[in-house]
């Protein structure tokens, strides 16, 4: 061991890489699972966190109905089930419970009292019992209601401040309820309360408490809740009104483990499905858990593509590193063999000296790698694996440098080995093996596979070695070309390049840039995805929706500062399909848009978004159906029945005849799930009259606006129509929605497992560069001492420095130009073999992810290729320095 720790102080250099190189190794072996299970941990707390509450409850409910009062009072008792319903539910779901409460409320009764007369308001109020508002909220005026009543005595009941204030009510105010079927109970306010935080999970349930809702039309009561005590509930029961009782459940990230995920969603619906006795459950947790976890699944198989890929090269460079230390004792270790040492004396040797080095910087690796933020870690057989090759890397590449007979291997036109030949044959028939077989077995979802992590390697490799072997023919064409002209730096350089055999580093160069194009266009691809579905959804600067906004609506939208255009549209589901003559056609219900063409693509130009509206869209009034694009699924059905020139669709009540001039998969505004729409051009349609169709929704287009003044002029839209037409007694419109384009664009980009998607672009693209650039070093170091001979002699012939880095780069930039170009084209075509098997779709709200061909990519190899021919004239000038050329003539003549 004493020799063997001298040799590597004499070799200090060689070494030094070699165990860099392997910690590195180790630390992204180890760290790179760590980080990608923090990442995706926090997306999940903040996908879930995101959320709308109705997304992350859980509620148990009983029906609305009279109750059972032979054992005593009920409303304390059915509160202590909160606990045995949580203890009953499925191990990861009664883990991932963050808060839970318990209400138990009576129907909607009406109010009287004379406080209300005052103001001649007509209030109905539901009476609810809320464990643990008293924490949740502050009193500003009297107290909270007792929790025992007395025979006789009214019922207490406390309001928000909000809700008293609007009608008329104080602490003190007498009052009188009547519920249906129940007998009439006096009421006394007996407090008035302020939330503490009115965003708190306790306040998120309907009708809300915090605040009154406003009567749907003429003749219809305000609706409120009035907060009473378990005694309060007990007197109400005991009246036998009907009360249902509900337990709430809120789910959350911090109590939610990735690895659990599945677990979760199985666990809701295993209680979906098989419901405690007598209870309802009530949840909308699953589909976006499970959307999250379709999303995660995607980006760790593409995170294990990357990985692969990078991992790869600096497998290579640790290869190349051995086998450049190797080349260099090659002298050494034929010495040994020719003084009676066995052939495998070099490595053996080599073997005890990478014992020294390489385990004590793999361990420091796995030990960095353990100080990375996240959770867990690569296996322990992966760590212990990487490692040991590593170890070995140095001994296996002196043994084949020994094995290998002394001869030139400058020769890159030379005939190749019959060996050669069959392992790069072997490459690229294992390549096009697993393209068909992953294009014809697909992925499993939620699972790595190791054949999609291994294709692009092989096919990066593959691509390589026939790369390598069109190679020679355009140097023999260059040197020609170089014979003819005038001086000697052209002539030579090619004659050089035509001596280059750095086949070894060519192959690991194309693998990392292959890996950074890969990323780098599919980046660019989900980007594009994304924009594509946010366009679908607002093709405009943001859309104000609604139920039935007042026609005037638009010019309302138009005089708010920085709003340039509103365009009206309709859009309805759940229609039906009519023949001529106003038959049902028997086909299944379809969505139907109505835009104004040319609004729609002057909103959408004014936006700066790519709408494409087609022609037929565009028209004026014409006799006739009016020509509509409908989507293939229902052009198909149209076109069997013979609807396809004449069938009738009923929009607000009124029939529209059309006909189908064009299909399409997707139209702006149409919800990306429909596969069954119609969309009509509103200007072409017959005159409306007073009975015409009332827009549902207006595109904006401008920039600088107040959403919130959106907002609020949908809202009075909204209240202008039913002031001004028919208004179904009861009903209540929802308040008006906008979503603005960013806002849609930002909904697809943020959270759930964009941070471990962003995180694996970033490291592949970055990583695969920087490799790369290392790759051309090794290219460069392979051959320094054979270029060193040639520049000494040449430089006593008169070569000047300035010539000598011209010949540098001419004899580099083949092989650079070859490796860079063949490593961008097969990173750029990969996607187009594996897209379809990635679930991109997941990042980009279920659109396709269609990869193209990005301007970038070129500007990004040719700013990588001139680094790396800078890098590579910066190494040689550094080693040569090292070398000192005077000595390269007497050092190593052999070489």
């Amino acid at each position: 061991m004493t020799g063997a720790a001298r040799r590597v102080r004499a070799f200090g250099g060689q070494f030094l890489l070699l165990g860099v190189l392997a910690l590195v190794a180790v630390l992204l072996v180890t760290g790179i699972p760590r980080v990608a299970d923090g990442l995706a941990q926090q997306g999940l707390r903040e996908y879930i966190a995101g959320r709308p509450v109705a997304e992350r409850d859980l509620t148990l409910s009983t029906a609305e109905e009279p109750v059972d009062r032979s054992q005593g009072p009920v409303s304390a008792a059915r509160g202590r089930d909160l606990d045995a319903f949580q203890a009953g539910m499925p191990p990861p779901v009664r883990n991932a419970v963050d808060s839970r409460w318990y209400v138990a409320e009576t129907a909607f009764g009406g109010l009287t009292g004379p406080d209300l007369a005052a103001k001649n308001l007509f209030v109905v109020s539901r009476l609810r019992a809320m464990h643990g508002v008293a924490e949740a909220a502050t009193l500003v005026e009297g107290r909270w209601p007792a929790e025992a009543a007395g025979p006789g005595r009214p019922v207490e009941v406390a309001l928000a401040a909000d809700t008293a204030q609007k009608v008329n009510l104080r602490a003190g105010s007498r009052l009188g309820w009547a519920g249906e079927g129940t007998a009439p109970l006096s009421l006394l306010v007996v407090g008035v309360f302020e939330p503490t935080r009115p965003a708190d999970g306790i306040w998120d349930t309907l009708p809300p408490v915090l605040r009154v809702t406003e009567p749907a039309g003429d003749g219809e009561p305000y609706e409120m809740v009035a907060v009473t005590g378990d005694a309060g509930l007990d007197a109400v029961a005991a009246t036998g009104g009907p009360v249902r009782f509900s337990w709430r459940y809120r789910l959350a990230g911090d109590g939610m483990d990735v690895a659990d995920l599945r677990g979760v969603i199985d666990g809701v619906r295993l209680l979906v499905r098989e419901p405690p006795a007598g209870l309802n459950v009530t949840q909308a947790v699953d589909v976006p858990l499970q959307q999250f976890l379709d999303a995660l699944s995607a980006a760790r198989t593409l995170l294990a593509v990357i990985a692969a890929g990078v991992l790869a090269t600096l497998a290579g460079l640790i290869g190349l590193a051995a086998r450049l230390a190797a080349r260099r004792r090659e002298t050494e270790f034929a010495l040994l063999v020719a003084r009676g040492g066995a052939p495998t004396s070099g490595a053996l040797r080599s073997l005890a000296e990478s014992l020294l080095v390489v385990p004590p910087a793999a361990a420091l690796g796995w030990l960095l790698g353990r100080l990375l933020p996240g959770s867990g870690g690569g296996t322990g057989w992966l760590v212990l694996a990487t490692a040991t090759l590593a170890t070995l890397a140095l001994p296996l590449a002196a043994l084949a440098v020994s094995a290998v007979p002394g001869g030139r291997r400058d020769l890159v036109s030379a005939r190749p080995g019959v060996r050669r030949l069959t392992v790069e044959l072997l490459v690229v028939a294992l390549a096009v093996l697993a393209v068909v077989l992953l294009r014809r077995r697909g992925l499993t979802p939620g699972s790595v596979d190791p054949l999609l992590t291994s294709v692009p390697v092989l096919l990066a490799v593959a691509a390589a070695v026939l790369a390598l072997r069109l190679y020679p023919w355009p140097l023999r064409l260059l040197s020609r070309v170089a014979a003819r002209l005038r001086g000697s730096v052209t002539f030579l350089g090619a004659a050089q390049a035509s001596r280059s055999a750095a086949t070894a580093p060519v192959v690991v160069v194309v693998v990392a840039i292959a890996t950074a194009a890969f990323c780098a266009v599919v980046a660019t691809g989900i980007e594009a995805g994304r924009d594509r579905t946010a366009t679908l959804a607002v093709p405009a600067s943001a859309l104000v929706d609604g139920e039935r906004l007042a026609p005037d609506t638009g010019a309302a939208l138009r005089e708010l500062p920085g709003v340039r255009r509103a365009t009206p549209i309709v859009r309805d589901t759940a229609l039906r399909i009519a023949d001529p003559r106003g038959a049902d056609a028997g086909l299944a219900a379809v969505s139907v848009l109505l835009v104004d063409g040319p609004g729609l693509a002057e909103a959408a130009r004014d936006a700066g978004l790519a709408v494409s509206v087609p022609p037929l869209l565009r028209g004026d009034p014409a006799p006739g159906p009016a020509p509509a694009l409908v989507s293939p699924a229902l052009a198909a059905d149209l076109a069997r029945r013979g609807l396809d020139s004449s069938a009738l669709v009923s929009v607000q009540g009124r029939g529209y005849p059309f006909r189908v001039a064009g299909t399409a998969e997707d139209f702006p505004l149409v919800p990306p799930a429909t596969d069954r729409f119609v969309v009509l051009p509103w200007q072409a349609l017959p005159a409306p009259g007073p009975t015409g169709p009332v827009p549902t929704a207006f595109l904006v287009a401008g920039d600088g606006f107040d959403v919130q003044a959106l907002r609020q002029a949908g809202d009075e839209g909204q209240r202008r129509y039913q002031t001004g037409g028919a208004v179904v007694a009861g009903e209540r419109p929802r308040g008006a929605e906008v979503t603005t384009w960013r806002d849609a664009r930002d909904s697809l980009g943020g959270g759930g497992a964009n941070g471990l998607l962003v995180f694996g672009f970033a490291a592949g693209a970055a990583g695969g560069a920087v490799l790369g650039l290392l790759a051309i070093a090794f290219a460069v170091l392979a051959g320094a001492r054979a270029r060193g001979q040639v520049l000494s002699r040449l430089r006593t012939l008169g070569l000047s420095r300035r010539q000598w880095r011209a010949l540098l780069l001419v004899e580099l930039t083949p092989l650079v130009a070859v490796a860079l170009l063949t490593g961008a084209v097969t990173g750029a075509l990969l996607p187009l073999l594996l897209t379809p098997a990635l679930g991109l779709a997941a990042f980009t709200g279920g659109a396709p992810v269609r990869v193209a061909f990005s301007p970038g990519l070129v500007g990004a190899v040719l700013v990588v290729g001139a680094v790396a021919l800078a890098l590579a004239v910066t190494v040689e000038t550094l080693n040569n320095r090292r070398l000192r050329l005077g000595e390269v003539l007497r050092l190593g003549e052999e070489s």
